[in-house]
Formats: structure tokens, C-alpha cells, sequence
């Protein structure tokens, strides 16, 4: 890890936590409120704040349990499954092209043309190009819509279920992140992605911001989700090495 860690830079791949955060339509958005901040009747500054949101929103980390009923849940993630290195796969031009396009294995077969095999126990990032249009909600998720009706009208990217399996069959996954609200594309009415990565004991990330920042491989990444007791997810601070070439 020393040698990993003795020549680079860290990039934060995660997007700020506030009343703006992007979130499911029909989740319960981030609330940020203020307790006290000012001179206490002691005389000295003090300040804390409460917050709330549901757990899937903004740069957040889905536990098993997501879409599993046998699945862990956050607390129940060993560390060496929170650290890794970390490749990422380009679709910026497809994604651009079509929005809801799914990410099949051809891509990753692609990447692998470029440059070799993605090993074992890789972390998967997924760079839809998507992450630009953040402070744009409409063209983030598609629609500025609420509820059931803003379901419907979401248009992203996300990594197709034939995708998914390639990865978790032939090359043994630790984690896969993508920089858009879901790793199902947003039409998805099954979450047949989720469903499989899930019942196969793998943790994903959504809303990864940044990622074009990252290069395609030699990278090393710490993931840090609030430690949620029986939690389905959580926000997740996601933190990636970047080594000197």
C-alpha cells in the first residue's frame, strides 16, 4: 500500500450533500437545518446542525440488501471490500449518442483491446460523460418531474443486465460506481441490473461525480459509506488515488 500510495494525487468523486442533491423522484430529498450557530450564553462560538434524506440520493453506496433479501446490509461490508484498484470504462460517446444507453460487455471487451484484462477483485467506474450535467436536473435525470410521474420520464444511462453478468462471471468484480443516478439505465421498470449485482454479493455507487478527472486504469480507490446499521445504502464519500505515471 506504501508503494501505492508514494507518488500522486487524491480526487473526491463525490458530489456536496445539500437541498439541491439529486435524488430518486420519489425519495424524500437531503434536508440541512441549523441547531444553534453563534456565541453561546458562556461566551464562546458554537455551532450544529441536523440533517435528513433518505439513503439513496447524491453520491451514495447500495449495500446487497438493496435489492436482496438474503443481501448484506452497509454495516455488514468487510473493509477490504471498501479499498481497491480501480479501472474505468469510457461510454462518454455512446451515452452522448443515446441516453438510454445500456452498457453491454462488447464496451468492456473494448476497454480490454486497449489495455489488457480487467483483474480480479477490480473496482468498475463507469463514465457516462453524465456527471456534466449535474447542476442541471432536467438533463441529469431526464425530468424535473416528482413522484410517479417523474419516474417515468427518467432517461440516463446504465449498465445493461447481459453487462453485469460479463463482469461478475469472467472477471470477478469487487464494486462497479457509475456517474449517473442508477446503475440501471432510467426507463429500467425491473432493475434487473441491480437485482443481479445485489444477489451476487456486489456493492455499487451511483452519482460518482468527477470521473472523467480519472484514467482508465493504475488508480486505487477508498470507498467510505456511512456505517448504517441494517442499512439498504448509504452517502458515500468515494476518494480515488491517482499515481504518477
Amino acid at each position: 500500500m506504501a508503494k501505492v500510495l508514494a507518488s500522486g494525487h487524491w480526487i473526491d468523486l463525490t458530489w456536496n450533500f445539500e437541498e439541491s442533491t439529486v435524488y430518486w423522484p420519489t425519495n424524500v430529498s437531503f434536508k440541512h437545518d441549523t441547531v444553534f450557530y453563534g456565541v453561546s450564553s458562556k461566551g464562546y462560538f458554537y455551532s450544529s446542525f441536523k440533517y435528513s434524506a433518505e439513503e439513496h440520493g447524491g453520491t451514495h453506496f447500495d449495500a446487497p440488501i438493496h435489492f436482496s433479501r438474503t443481501g448484506r446490509s452497509v454495516e455488514q461490508i468487510m473493509p477490504d471490500e471498501l479499498t481497491g484498484p480501480v479501472i474505468v470504462v469510457d461510454v462518454s460517446q455512446q451515452s452522448a449518442q443515446n441516453r438510454d444507453y445500456l452498457i453491454k460487455p462488447g464496451d468492456f471487451i473494448q476497454w480490454e483491446k486497449a489495455h489488457g484484462a480487467i483483474p480480479g477483485q477490480s473496482i468498475v467506474l463507469l463514465y457516462t460523460g453524465f456527471g456534466k450535467y449535474w447542476f442541471d436536473h432536467e438533463k441529469y435525470t431526464g425530468t424535473l418531474k416528482s413522484g410517479i410521474a417523474g419516474v417515468e420520464e427518467l432517461h440516463f444511462p446504465g449498465l445493461g443486465p447481459e453487462g453485469a453478468g460479463w463482469l461478475v462471471k469472467e472477471r470477478k468484480i469487487k464494486a462497479v460506481g457509475i456517474d449517473t443516478p442508477s446503475i440501471d439505465y432510467g426507463q429500467s421498470k425491473y432493475f434487473e441490473t441491480h437485482r443481479f449485482l445485489c444477489g451476487n454479493n456486489i456493492i455499487v455507487y451511483e452519482n460518482v461525480a468527477d470521473l472523467g478527472q480519472v484514467p482508465a486504469k493504475g488508480s486505487y480507490a477508498v470507498a467510505a459509506p456511512m456505517k448504517i446499521k441494517g442499512g439498504s445504502g448509504a452517502p458515500l464519500r468515494l476518494l480515488v488515488w491517482v499515481p504518477v505515471k
